[in-house]
Order: structure tokens, then C-alpha cells, then sequence
């Protein structure tokens, strides 16, 4: 079957539809944002379902575009930097490398407006997430560095016979997925109060974490962006989404608790060493294989004093638990479980500061390619987000998506289930081999329910 071609019917840009003296200033890149640089585009969406022909009004799309970009405009009122570029400061005497956001030379933000002929159906009914879905998104391939020339922010709103995709894609240097969900729940805020003057829940903390002597600009040891810049290719993945119901969960957390005789192991540690068990088991590593699990993890309330949710920029970490094929399948699921317990109860004040301490005296830019290794599992997004609370006059989103973005052998991403109570569906990508194994484990797949 012919890939589905997703056409673009229109693009423009937005700005602020108030620009405030604050934004006429330099927006700074902390330690975590600038090491963000070579990495790709934050890139989820929502799938909508139209409403059925005899109760959809007239010219609702064109409604909906109006609003969309009239509620982004005022959206970006409060997250400006998302309005504009990154701008590069060289000096030669003595030499200084500088990065930061020009919120004042950039049209702005990026709206698009595309169609497919494709039904909500082609969507949800495959097994594995159709290739189709990563045209939903802008910036396709395209990494943080990029915005010197391309929008910090694109929106692209893609009609499909009976539905329409939202899909939004965010400069990862900017945004965590904590700040990414953050504005577009506030975009969501917006387009539902409509108006002018609108007074958001919760206004994003736009100052800047630097330890005390540092910043606002930080200088990086390079002289040419050829020197931490690398584009990364993901190899041939099959993606699929597994449901995970509240109660399946429950299940697994008592089950992990009661192997180790404890009862501090979380719901989503027990779900993440049982998925990590599950893919190396699917994997057939010699047992001598070094093999890892990743979680990655907010800073925000860690650090002391800790930094507001609301803190708008990078705040992330991953932290790792390491051992070999054969330990983790020979030991149960308590253990595991246990091993990213201590990972995560590790990571305090003192480890986050000795992270950015020695970025600091030596910073450092993550590429892809290394980041990640096929050994591994890495635990990316997380359940807590609110993603199906974002409405634009179409109802409950019907299911999440996300990009080409960070797409990799290992990769799993968690998003609450739709139902919510604490149901989560698991994106995970792996190559065909060893999605088919995964698939044929019975264990992991008796955990695994039809989402509701």
C-alpha cells in the first residue's frame, strides 16, 4: 500500500499578541537546556475525532484554525521564548562561544494547516503506529541547533477525513516535557476561556536556574557548531503502543513490592523493570551481556529549595541502574524493581548539583547516538502529564502520537491511558525481531489489555 501523502494547505507564523519589555531581552540557556543542542525536537500530538456530518456546524475547521491561532497568540504572551530563534555570540578576544533566544528578531511561531485522506481508523486499528503519523509533525529530523533558522514552536493542524490531528513541536534546548505539556495545557486553558483577557492557572516561571556565580551567559568551549553537532538516523523500528490498565499495574507493583519485602517500590518502577525484563528477555543476550535501564527524571522538586513546577525550561536528568543479561532475568521482578528504587532515591540535591557542576567545568553536548545504546531501555515522557485534558471544540482527544523524534531500539515512552485511574499506554520502538519475541512473551503480554 502506497504511503499516505499528507498535504500542506496553508502555513503562517504567529506572534505574541502583546510584547512586554521582558521580552525584548535575551532569553538565557541554562546547563541542561544548552546541552540539549544536538538532540531532536520534542514532538507529541493529539488525535481528534470530527463530529458526525448532520451535527458538524458549517465551516467548523475554518472556525477552529481562527481560534487556534488567535488562543497561540496569546499563549505565547506567556511563553515567549517559544516565539523566538537561538541566536550565536563568537568572540575572538579572549574566545567565547554564547547561546541564547532572540525573542525579538523571529516571525514567530509556526502554524500549519495540512490534510490527509485518511481515516481516525488508519490511525488507531494497525498494530504498529503507521509511518504516516510522523507527517502530523514539523521538523521532521530537524535537531535543537536548527532554530537558529527554524521556529522554536510549530503547530500543525492536519485534517483527516473524519478526525483532525493537533500536533505540536517544541525546541527540546527550551523544553522538558514537563514545560511542553505545561504550555499545551495553557493553550488548551486559553482556547476554551476565549477572550482577551484571560488569566492562566498556572503562569510559567520564566527565570533562570544558574548555581550561585554563574550565568546568565554561559560560555561553551567551541569554536565552530561542526564540533558538537551530529544529526542522528534511527534504524528500521516497529513502534506499537501497549495498554497497561490501573488494575494490571496494581498487580505488578503488589507483586514487585512482596518479592523484595518492601513496600517503597512505585507503580511505575515495578512497570518499568517489567519491561525492562520483558525486552531483554526478548533481546536473547548472552548473559554476560552488559545491559541498562534508564528513567528519566524531573530536577524541579529535587533540588533544594526546590525550583517551582512551573519552571519553564530544561530540568531533566536520566538515571540509570547497570547490570548484566543474566543477573536481571535470573533474579525476579522485586529486584529489578529494587535496582531503579535506589537509581531514583539517589538522585538528590547533592547529585543534581554535581551534574551541573561538572558541566560546568567541562560542558558537554548530548548526541543521540551515544546517549542511547541498543543494551538498553531508556524510559522516556511519563503518565503523570495531563494529555487528555487538552481540548479545542472537539471533544476528549481520542489517542496520543508522537514524531520521528528520539525514535530508538529501546526507546519506550509512558502516557496516561485515556480512561485515566492510572492506566498508562506504553509506546515502546523495537527493532522487527525483537518486537515479534516481546510479542510472544506470555508473561508480558497477559499484562497487557485492550485500552477501553
Amino acid at each position: 500500500m502506497n504511503q499516505p501523502i499528507v498535504r500542506c494547505i496553508s502555513e503562517c507564523f504567529v506572534k505574541p499578541q502583546l510584547v512586554s519589555e521582558e521580552s525584548k531581552q535575551p532569553f538565557y540557556l541554562t546547563t541542561w537546556d544548552l546541552s540539549m543542542l544536538s538532540v531532536q525536537y520534542i514532538q507529541k500530538g493529539l488525535l481528534y475525532a470530527k463530529p458526525p456530518p448532520e451535527d458538524c456546524e458549517e465551516d467548523l475547521i475554518r472556525n477552529i484554525l481562527d481560534r487556534l491561532k488567535k488562543s497561540l497568540s496569546l499563549t505565547l504572551v506567556h511563553f515567549y521564548p517559544l516565539s523566538g530563534r537561538l541566536a550565536t555570540k563568537r568572540e575572538e578576544n579572549p574566545p567565547s562561544y554564547f547561546l541564547f533566544v532572540d525573542c525579538n528578531n523571529s516571525p514567530g511561531a509556526k502554524f500549519i494547516h495540512a490534510a490527509v485522506d485518511i481515516s481516525v481508523s488508519d490511525i488507531l486499528s494497525p498494530i504498529y503506529v503507521p509511518l504516516v503519523v510522523q507527517s502530523f509533525f514539523d521538523h521532521d529530523r530537524a535537531i535543537n541547533h536548527d532554530g537558529h533558522t527554524s521556529p522554536l514552536l510549530s503547530i500543525q493542524v492536519t485534517e483527516l477525513i473524519d478526525g483532525v490531528f493537533i500536533g505540536c513541536s517544541m525546541n527540546h534546548a527550551l523544553v522538558d516535557g514537563t514545560s511542553f505539556w505545561h504550555f499545551f495545557n495553557t493553550f488548551s486553558e486559553i482556547f476554551q476561556a476565549q477572550g482577551d483577557n484571560i488569566k492562566i492557572s498556572r503562569p510559567p516561571v520564566l527565570n533562570r536556574w544558574f548555581p550561585e556565580g554563574h550565568g546568565p551567559l554561559l560560555n561553551l568551549p567551541f569554536t565552530h557548531q561542526d564540533e558538537f553537532i551530529s544529526r542522528f538516523e534511527a534504524p528500521q523500528l516497529l513502534e506499537r503502543i501497549f495498554h497497561f490498565s490501573a488494575e494490571s499495574i496494581a498487580k505488578l507493583k503488589a507483586r514487585a513490592n512482596s518479592e523484595y519485602n518492601t513496600s517503597k517500590i512505585s507503580s511505575f518502577q515495578s512497570l518499568s523493570a517489567f519491561v525492562w525484563r520483558s525486552i531483554t528477555k526478548a533481546r536473547r543476550f548472552p548473559s554476560d551481556q552488559v545491559i541498562g535501564c534508564r528513567l528519566a527524571i524531573n530536577n524541579r522538586s529535587r533540588l533544594e529549595p526546590p525550583l517551582s513546577p512551573d519552571y519553564f525550561g530544561n530540568s531533566i536528568q536520566t538515571v540509570r541502574a547497570v547490570i548484566t543479561a543474566g543477573e536481571l532475568l535470573e533474579q525476579n521482578l522485586g529486584w529489578a524493581a529494587w535496582q531503579l528504587h535506589q537509581a531514583v532515591a539517589n538522585h538528590t540535591d547533592k547529585s543534581v548539583r554535581g551534574f551541573v557542576d561538572n558541566w560546568l567545568r567541562s560542558p558537554f553536548i548530548y548526541q543521540i547516538a551515544q546517549l542511547f545504546d541498543p543494551q538498553s531501555v531508556m524510559m522516556g515522557s511519563s503518565p503523570r502529564f495531563n494529555k487528555y485534558g487538552n481540548e479545542f471544540g472537539l471533544g476528549k482527544p481520542l489517542t496520543l502520537r508522537s514524531g520521528y523524534a528520539h525514535k530508538f531500539d529501546g526507546k519506550a515512552s509512558s502516557y496516561p491511558g485515556r480512561e485515566g485511574g492510572g492506566s498508562i499506554d506504553l509506546e515502546v520502538c523495537l527493532p522487527s525481531h525483537s518486537m515479534h519475541a516481546l510479542e510472544s512473551n506470555e508473561e508480558f503480554m497477559a499484562a497487557v489489555s485492550s485500552p477501553i
